[in-house]
């Protein structure tokens, strides 16, 4: 993690430099077209792009701080397993992923072309979501 606060914050600088370096030469480039401003979208993405770089900097560095200990990526003596988690349980073999996802492209569809489809895509939506938390609760694999 503390490579990533060090990224971060390299990011950051390297962002407000760049941000002085747009805004001066969008400032010279207007007022050779007789502007006295800068160009103002790409002055505010770069320097607020800076801020927010900033702020996970930040945050990770917290973070980094009030684990008090070290990440297995920060060592130097760790092996691949120390930073191996349990993630949790997974059915590679459901299908109701791949219908909730289905239900989710009818539905901004349905914000797209027509209202009535969305209708179509809750009812799917909620038969999916409910398919795939009690899958395990009928069939070969109930518990």
């Amino acid at each position: 993690m503390r490579a990533n606060v060090n990224l971060f914050w390299i990011l950051t600088v390297f962002l407000l430099l760049v941000a002085g370096v747009y805004v001066g030469w969008s400032w010279a480039d207007n007022a050779s077209n007789g502007l006295n401003h800068p160009e103002w979208a790409g002055s505010v993405a770069i320097t607020l792009t800076a801020v927010l770089s900033a702020f996970i900097a930040f945050y990770l560095g917290r973070v980094h701080k009030a684990q008090g200990a070290e990440l297995p990526e920060d060592r130097l003596d760790a092996n691949i397993d120390d930073g191996d988690a349990e993630l949790g349980f997974f059915s590679p073999w459901s299908w109701w992923p791949i219908v909730l996802a289905g239900a989710a492209a009818l539905m901004f569809l349905g914000l797209a072309v027509g209202f009535w489809i969305s209708f179509i895509a809750v009812g799917l939506g909620v038969i999916a979501l409910v398919g795939w938390v009690y899958e395990y609760y009928r069939g070969n694999f109930a518990r």
